[in-house]
């Protein structure tokens, strides 16, 4: 199960991401956290970029609404969505 914490219209959570992947997409969940898989390498923020379109895309909010709160330069980060849902989210690693 996915932690996560959901106050003042936007839900905060765990990502591992997998950068380099041949494709962008999530990947289900992975010790509490969401799982996404990037296509863009971790060089000058590309890898954090898509993950943040990715993101948006998924939750169906704009980009400015997908912040990554901690771990800009981890592969565990945690990112708060404005305007998500923890139904959505959950939907997301089924």
């Amino acid at each position: 199960m996915i932690r996560y914490t959901d106050s003042d219209g936007a839900l905060t959570f765990p990502v591992r991401v997998v950068p380099r992947a041949s494709k962008s997409a999530v990947a289900g969940e992975h010790d509490g956290a969401l799982r996404v898989r990037v296509a863009a390498p971790p060089v000058e923020g590309a890898a954090n970029e898509e993950l943040s379109r990715l993101l948006a895309k998924e939750f169906g909010v704009p980009a400015r609404d997908v912040e990554i709160t901690s771990g800009h330069a981890s592969k565990t980060k945690v990112v708060r969505v404005r305007g998500a849902t923890a139904e959505r989210l959950l939907r997301l690693v089924r």
